[in-house]
């Protein structure tokens, strides 16, 4: 891990149970550990789901955009916690609010998430978060987490 709480897809895979094809953060570029963290989603004409989203105008679904999102939310989850793999601790998407769709995101585009902690209560969190591409909000939304033991 870096000065600025960077890491790579070796930590990311300690933390979030997802898998290919259904990870969907590449690395994690900053985070605080405490209230923010700004991870990266590299978007591929080669992912799968271009096939039949559109096959003649691949358009990366929003509802992946929201997906990246709730997973950037839950590694900032784990460092907020300071979790450790393997732990009881199991985060899941219980909602969205909010969201907004401003751009396309095509094969090619680098989505950069940033995700800041709100509140936690009860053990409901809400996050706010922003996909941006090249400058340009594409995406925002208000993210609504349950963690639990399990």
């Amino acid at each position: 891990m870096s000065d600025n709480g960077a890491f790579d897809i070796k930590e990311i895979l300690s933390l979030l149970p997802h898998r290919y094809p259904f990870l969907l953060v590449d690395k994690v570029v900053a985070c605080d550990h405490k209230t923010s963290i700004h991870a990266v989603k590299n978007v591929s004409v080669n992912e799968p789901i271009f096939t039949g989203h559109f096959p003649e105008n691949p358009i990366f679904p929003g509802v992946l955009i929201l997906e990246a999102l709730a997973q950037a939310a839950g590694l900032l989850g784990f460092k907020i916690t300071s979790s450790k793999p393997g732990s009881n601790d199991l985060y899941l998407f219980a909602g969205i609010d909010n969201a907004r769709f401003k751009r396309q995101v095509l094969p090619g585009d680098t989505l950069n998430l940033h995700v800041t902690f709100e509140k936690e209560r009860r053990g409901i969190w809400v996050f706010k978060g922003t996909a941006v591409v090249d400058g340009e909000l594409a995406c925002s939304c208000d993210i609504i987490c349950a963690r639990r033991e399990v």
